[in-house]
């Protein structure tokens, strides 16, 4: 009985809920991004290249069969995955952080001194002991 509420109390623990929500909007977004690659990038670059399968290309060295081109899929598939995460996810996520930044006051300063980042309300620095301006 014992075991079994503890059990009850790891699962209500809100980090274990948390990384639950984000396995399955994980599994979610990476079927759309894989549709992404399969459906739009790939013919995408079959339409410029003129091949959008390499799995057929291989080179046999006495009697096994070396199948480099499911190597040059996976490779391409990786890295369009990786292109369309950075994209769609990264750099939006990048930008929205700066531009939130850049309206919330500094929390730190440079002390003149000796260049060491301090607490913006420090009245001296803690490296170098100089007294510290007054922030405006």
């Amino acid at each position: 009985m014992k075991m079994l509420k503890g059990f009850k109390e790891f699962i209500a623990r809100g980090n274990v809920i948390d990384l639950a929500i984000a396995v399955v909007i994980g599994a979610a977004f990476g079927a759309v991004i894989a549709s992404f690659v399969a459906d739009l990038l790939t013919p995408l670059i079959a339409a410029i290249f003129g091949q959008p399968d390499f799995s057929n290309l291989s080179f046999t060295v006495n009697g096994s069969k070396f199948m480099y081109g499911n190597f040059i899929n996976a490779v391409i598939s990786f890295l369009l995955v990786a292109i369309a995460i950075y994209f769609v996810v990264v750099a939006p996520m990048n930008h929205w952080r700066e531009r939130k930044a850049a309206g919330q006051d500094p929390t730190t300063k440079e002390c003149p001194e000796c260049l060491s980042e301090i607490p913006r309300g420090a009245k001296r620095c803690p490296f170098c002991t100089s007294p510290q301006p007054d922030v405006e």
